[in-house]
C-alpha cells in the first residue's frame, strides 16, 4: 500500500463494506477492525476506532476500517477525533505533538434495489433489510474536502479493489 495509512470503507449496509474491506487487509496483511453502529453507543465506537487507527498507524501499520459512517460528523471524528482534537501521540519523539490518521474515504454506492437485494438473500445479519431506507435516508455522501474515492456497487469485486489499490499508488 502507498502513502495513505488508513482507509475507510463505507456505505449503507449490503453495500460491500466488510468483503471489501477483508479483501483491502489481506492484500498486504494490514490490520482491519469491522465495526457496526448502533445509535445508543455511536460516539464511544466512533472514538474507539480512532483511537484503534491513531494507535496502529503511528506504529507504522497500513489500517482498513470498515463501517457505515453514514454522516459526515462520524468519518471527521474517525480522523480528528471525539472533539475534534486529536489525543498526543506517546510515539518516542513525537511527544506532546496531536495524533494524526491520513484517511481515504472509499465510498462504496448502489442504488436502492440493488442494495435491498442483496439484503434480501442475506441470512442471520444483524441489519434487517427494512431498516435499509432509513440508512439511505441519513446517508451523507463524502464531498470535498473530504479524502474520498466513489466506487458503484455494480462493479465487480475484482475491479473495485483495483480501483482502490490504483487510488492507492
Amino acid at each position: 500500500m502507498a502513502a495513505v495509512p488508513a482507509l475507510l470503507v463505507m456505505g449503507v449496509s449490503g453495500s460491500g463494506k466488510s468483503t471489501v474491506g477483508a479483501l483491502l487487509a489481506s492484500e498486504d496483511g494490514n490490520s482491519m477492525m469491522p465495526m457496526t453502529t448502533t445509535q445508543r453507543r455511536i460516539e464511544r465506537r466512533w472514538g474507539k476506532g480512532f483511537h484503534w487507527m491513531t494507535r496502529e498507524v503511528t506504529s507504522g501499520q497500513y489500517v482498513v476500517l470498515a463501517c457505515s459512517a453514514l454522516k459526515k460528523v462520524y468519518r471527521d471524528i474517525l480522523i480528528r477525533g471525539k472533539h475534534g482534537v486529536p489525543p498526543k501521540s506517546d510515539a518516542p519523539g513525537k511527544e506532546g505533538k496531536p495524533a494524526e490518521v491520513q484517511l481515504l474515504v472509499v465510498y462504496l454506492s448502489g442504488s436502492f434495489e440493488v442494495i435491498s437485494g442483496r439484503l434480501l438473500k442475506r441470512k442471520g445479519h444483524f441489519m434487517p433489510s427494512e431498516l435499509l431506507q432509513s440508512q439511505f435516508d441519513t446517508l451523507e455522501p463524502p464531498s470535498d474536502p473530504e479524502n474520498f474515492i466513489h466506487i458503484s456497487v455494480d462493479k465487480s469485486l475484482p475491479e473495485i479493489i483495483a480501483i482502490i489499490m490504483e487510488a492507492l499508488k
